[in-house]
């Protein structure tokens, strides 16, 4: 039996999904946000906590924040409760901050140039295995690895469109990680057809003109 694909945690999928309107900060993008519920779902407080700068983290490596180093570190643990929807109770160097107080989209948006390493996977792909890395050893850790390869499976047909073994996957993950993260044996990734079948559905969805309704005379 899988026990990974059985173990009781509120993190859905790592999906690629270019349909970015129902997020709460679209400029951080779904698999952020995932983390995010994904960090939620977590029982214990001290490892919540580190999860919780683990994405801070990333979501300072994704988007660069205005004015001084403390004053940009509260706007990123700020932006994180906002996505949380003020759930999150987490250690943090600042005070938790009211829903009235709360951020919208970070200012100034500055995305860092993807570097040649990065190639079809996105450089948040490759921040979210940097903050997987910081985690303990544990099941917690091992459900991320699988949700990570999956991610990084989609990336990969989504761009190539060609076959691709789970070995493949699991090659590339434990590379980009420098051996760091290990997919565990016996866990089948998601299947090939249904990720095409889903990259199908949303490419057609994108190029569909949007049909104007005729005037009744």
């Amino acid at each position: 039996m899988n026990t990974m694909a059985d173990a009781s945690i509120n993190f859905d999928a790592l999906s690629y999904n270019s349909m970015r309107d129902d997020l709460v900060i679209s400029e951080y993008g779904r698999s952020i946000h995932q983390m995010v519920d994904h960090c939620l779902s977590i029982a214990d407080r001290d490892e919540r906590s580190k999860c919780a700068a683990a994405i801070v983290s990333v979501m300072g490596s994704v988007v660069k924040q205005e004015g001084e180093k403390e004053e940009a570190a509260q706007k990123l643990w700020n932006q994180l409760h906002v996505m949380a929807r003020y759930e999150l109770d987490v250690d943090s160097p600042f005070p938790k901050p009211e829903p009235a107080e709360k951020d919208s989209a970070p200012e100034d948006m500055d995305y860092p140039n993807a570097q040649s390493r990065v190639g079809h996977y996105g450089k948040t792909t490759l921040d979210l295995i940097e903050a997987a890395k910081a985690m303990e050893d544990g099941e917690e850790k091992q459900v991320l690895v699988v949700k990570l390869a999956n991610l990084m499976k989609r990336h990969f047909l989504t761009w190539n469109r060609n076959t691709v073994e789970d070995s493949v996957i699991a090659a590339e993950l434990k590379a980009k990680s420098g051996g760091a993260l290990v997919l565990p044996e016996g866990v089948e990734l998601e299947g090939q057809a249904d990720i095409l079948r889903n990259v199908r559905k949303t490419s057609d969805a994108l190029a569909r003109p949007h049909k104007k309704k005729k005037k009744r005379r």
